[in-house]
């Protein structure tokens, strides 16, 4: 497993302005840190059990239908240059949704946030069932990207205010080379 695009994928997809992102950022400006914080908890509880249902589901799919593993893994390429491109065109100075900042709320926004879904079912099968398909390597796998998605979260919740005017700031730049990232990423599946 190339350990350096599945922690560039992870960290890229995961600390880049997404809806849970954004709204964690308007949650601190309209709410507070507390609010926040609670929000990314119910955030978190989601993820890992989307990244748990996708590691369930993909073992269960590559040993009934092997050849699916091709078929996640180019989704999986073709999702990452998808988000490559929408990163790079992306215009972070546009105006944030208040939603309330709430655990469930949190939590029930990941089921509904397209970019966390596709996430959570592509990761897995394209850096990890290729090289380990035992329950503690995905069970191992699972944790790291859970914990890598709350560190994502945490920077949003901490860093809010000064993280979003550096992007508005920089806005072009951060993005190109984040889309750079991801699509070396993409690529990086198939060597």
């Amino acid at each position: 497993m190339n350990i350096t695009s599945f922690l560039i994928y992870c960290f890229i997809v995961t600390f880049t302005p997404g809806p849970t992102n954004i709204v964690i950022l308007s949650t601190v400006h309209n709410m507070g840190t507390k609010k926040a914080m609670e929000y990314t908890y119910g955030a978190t509880i989601a993820f890992g059990l989307l990244l748990v249902i996708s590691a369930m589901l993909n073992t269960m799919l590559i040993t009934i239908i092997p050849k699916i593993l091709i078929v996640m893994q180019i989704i999986g390429s073709v999702y990452m240059f998808y988000l490559a491109f929408q990163i790079y065109k992306s215009d972070t100075s546009k105006p944030t949704v208040n939603e309330s900042g709430t655990f469930i709320s949190g939590f029930l926004m990941q089921f509904l946030n397209p970019k966390v879904v596709l996430f959570t079912m592509t990761v897995i099968p394209s850096f990890v069932i290729p090289y380990y398909t035992a329950i503690p390597a995905l069970t191992i796998s699972v944790i790291a990207v859970t914990v890598i998605g709350f560190l994502a979260f945490i920077t949003w919740v901490l860093f809010g205010t000064i993280f979003k005017e550096l992007l508005q700031k920089h806005d072009k730049i951060v993005n190109v080379l984040m889309a750079l990232f991801l699509a070396y990423s993409g690529i990086m599946i198939w060597l």
